[in-house]
């Protein structure tokens, strides 16, 4: 009998997020959740992750990495579709259905992120420059613009595009970076999809381990 492939992430030594389930390995231990497999990580500091031998894993220095048998991946987006390709449960078995569960994990990344992103950058890396007040308006509103006709899409719908799917999970995930800034609030059909995700029983698996990690990490200081 062949023994089980071990699959290990990468995942913040020290997560700056607090363990609010807002780092990027979220999206991968959700994923396995989700599909039922089991995982372990690895703690990674600051540090070590610009170091030659986590480079050699992820080439930007970044968490997470998925590491199954001799395959070693880095993205979380790659890292999910891999997940969802290989175990049932995150991907429609229709073959169209499939292609548009997976047009919204790009979706989700290349479409509604950046500019939730680019409010994150400004907020907590360039809050002392001169042009902050001016420019922070304007990122708001690209992001209300996406969040629209996101809005729009989903409609009175419990998911994107009938069943919960890897395109959820991602666009969750997202969504959930906004929270602090109060305007995934002005959509509510958006901040009720999103309490739909973190209330599925595999989200809160995922959100217990990374906050059960943080809180083991702070005691120990």
């Amino acid at each position: 009998m062949t023994a089980p492939l071990s699959r290990i992430i990468t995942v913040f030594e020290r997560s700056p997020d607090r363990g609010n389930g807002l780092a990027r390995d979220m999206r991968v231990r959700w994923a396995l959740e989700e599909v039922g497999q089991p995982y372990e990580v690895r703690l990674v500091s600051f540090g070590a992750m610009k170091e030659p031998t986590h480079r050699a894993l992820h080439p930007f220095g970044q968490i997470p990495t998925y590491e199954e048998g001799g395959l070693v991946l880095f993205e979380s987006g790659a890292i999910v579709f891999h997940i969802a390709e290989h175990h049932k449960g995150l991907l429609p078995d229709d073959p169209n259905a499939r292609a548009r569960a997976i047009t919204w994990m790009f979706a989700a990344v290349n479409t509604i992120e950046p500019p939730i992103i680019d409010l994150q950058t400004i907020r907590f890396q360039e809050r002392d420059q001169s042009w902050y007040e001016a420019r922070l308006p304007m990122v708001h509103d690209r992001i209300r613009d996406r969040l629209g006709e996101l809005s729009i899409r989903l409609g009175n719908a419990d998911w994107l595009d009938g069943a919960f799917s890897a395109g959820d999970l991602m666009m969750v995930t997202v969504l959930l970076r906004l929270r602090a800034s109060g305007l995934l609030d002005e959509y509510p059909n958006l901040a009720a999809y999103v309490a739909r995700g973190e209330a599925r029983p595999a989200y809160q698996r995922a959100f217990a381990a990374q906050l059960a990690l943080f809180t083991a990490q702070s005691s120990g200081n």
